[in-house]
């Protein structure tokens, strides 16, 4: 039986409704429906004897994935300039996920933690008490059985009203160069990655993961095309950090940097003995981003200093503007194209927050920031972003912005239709650079055997965000023909 289906986009936050009509034609007389994705969604209009979907779903929108037929670069979907892209504020944000009647307590900052131990009748002292073995002292306790040396009354206290775990551990890998890829299960069933990188001179680096999956939808990103399946807790952030101490710390060395990192960024040596975050875009989950790097500088905690916590963003400008006026942490954005013509493509969160109001914005904020350095991340895309005319304008770019630049090697993934960029034209881009001024560092990959390398985090399932169109003058640099 063929049936044809036409999809609609769904009208969010007052933005114009734009209709995208596809032909779908199957043998089978069903589609499968999938769970919302928060960046492309459509609503669907088909039979009503052909949908099925939980009852925990009511009438609501759904996501799709590109049909088979649409898997070749002509068919691929095109968005419109207009798309409308979640701005990390209205996005449901997960403050803390159900444990009962407990209080999971990695998800509160010190203030809220003092204050709810005083609220069950216990001294300040036992707070910092608890504290510090929750993330100092090289214990951090994962059960009330470790927690030596508290009062017996707070302990049994802590075992009724108290959740002190926020994530289980399910495997490690480790990859032939020493990094290892953690694996997570949350309380929903969902699994987070968490990668530990050694290096060479001793130094360790772990990506921790903000959200599972991510919204963004970068072309290059294995992680984008898993969708946003939801954001990570406080709590949820903090405890990768904690178990990377915990279980690795004897073999790896001390951790004394946090960088809160996009997926597509989190391999490397520049960022050594550091944490960089996984997948997702911190910046979307901006609430409880801020508050893991609160905890984790807590100078009676994990006592990281803020000028070694960096939090990147693919360009999510309010969020940025609310970091940089709220926080002391450093900044690291990614940048990965010149042009608005590229980086709408590659990264369509370009669509709405343009190079130009980006980088004018982070030359107002800077200015108000003393010795303050802005670490700009550009992934090498051969034939895409890698001439040395991209050299040049990228020098323009960056005018008036204390910054350094990142050049990352990329690393490609079952799906990708990019390619890197040799290392002989990563040395010329970084000399041209390097010559017009700028302070350029060059990654290379690390644990890809094990997909534990830069855009690699994830697994996208069957409900995948669309691929863009690929513009005319890059499909022959993509082997697409014309």
């Amino acid at each position: 039986m063929e049936v044809g289906y036409m999809w609609m986009r769904r009208v969010r936050f007052g933005v114009n409704p734009l209709s995208l009509a596809m032909a779908y034609s199957s043998s089978a007389t069903t589609l499968p429906c999938f769970p919302p994705h928060p960046l492309f969604s459509f609503t669907c209009f088909k039979p009503p004897h052909l949908i099925s979907l939980p009852s925990s779903y009511g009438p609501r929108s759904i996501s799709i994935s590109t049909p088979s037929c649409c898997s070749s670069a002509s068919s691929l979907l095109s968005l419109p300039e207009n798309h409308d892209f979640p701005d990390g504020e209205r996005g449901q944000i997960y403050t803390h996920l159900p444990k009962g009647s407990k209080v999971l307590l990695k998800g509160l900052n010190y203030a809220e933690f003092q204050e709810w131990v005083q609220s069950h009748g216990f001294r300040p002292g036992q707070a910092l008490m608890l504290w510090k073995r929750l993330y100092g002292d090289n214990i951090w306790a994962h059960d009330i059985d470790e927690l030596k040396g508290l009062n017996k009354d707070f302990k049994k206290m802590l075992s009724e009203h108290a959740e002190l775990r926020a994530l289980s551990l399910k495997d490690i890998l480790t990859a032939s160069d020493g990094t290892r890829k953690i694996l997570f299960a949350l309380d929903d069933g969902l699994v987070i990655e968490t990668v530990v990188i050694p290096c060479d001179r001793g130094r360790t680096t772990v990506c921790v993961s903000s959200q599972v999956g991510c919204a963004m939808n970068c072309q290059f990103c294995y992680t984008g095309r898993m969708g946003l399946r939801r954001h990570l807790t406080a709590a949820e952030i903090v405890e990768q950090a904690v178990y990377a101490r915990r279980l690795l710390s004897g073999d790896v060395g001390s951790i004394t940097n946090v960088v809160f990192m996009m997926e597509f960024c989190c391999s490397g040596n520049v960022y050594a003995n550091s944490i960089k975050l996984g997948m997702g875009e911190p910046f979307h989950n901006i609430e409880n981003v801020i508050k893991a790097a609160d905890i984790m500088v807590d100078e009676q905690g994990l006592h990281f200093s803020p000028r070694k916590v960096t939090v990147s963003t693919s360009g999510l400008v309010p969020q940025l503007k609310r970091f940089l006026h709220e926080s002391k942490c450093a900044l690291a954005v990614s940048l990965n194209a010149t042009t608005d013509e590229v980086r709408n493509w590659i990264m369509p969160i370009n669509r709405k927050y343009k190079l130009s109001f980006l980088l004018e914005t982070l030359r107002e904020e800077i200015k108000f920031k003393n010795n303050y350095k802005v670490l700009f991340e550009y992934v090498m895309l051969a034939g895409i972003n890698d001439s040395i005319e991209d050299a040049k304008r990228l020098i323009d770019l960056v005018k008036g912005i204390p910054c350094k630049i990142n050049l990352i090697s990329f690393n490609p993934h079952c799906g990708s239709q990019f390619r890197p960029s040799s290392d002989e034209k990563m040395i010329e881009f970084r000399n041209i650079l390097a010559e017009g001024g700028c302070i350029v560092f060059m990654r290379f990959s690390r644990g890809d055997d094990q997909m534990a390398a830069c855009g690699q985090l994830g697994k996208p399932g069957s409900s995948q965000a669309p691929l863009l169109r690929v513009p005319e003058q890059f499909r022959v640099a993509l082997n697409l023909g014309v």
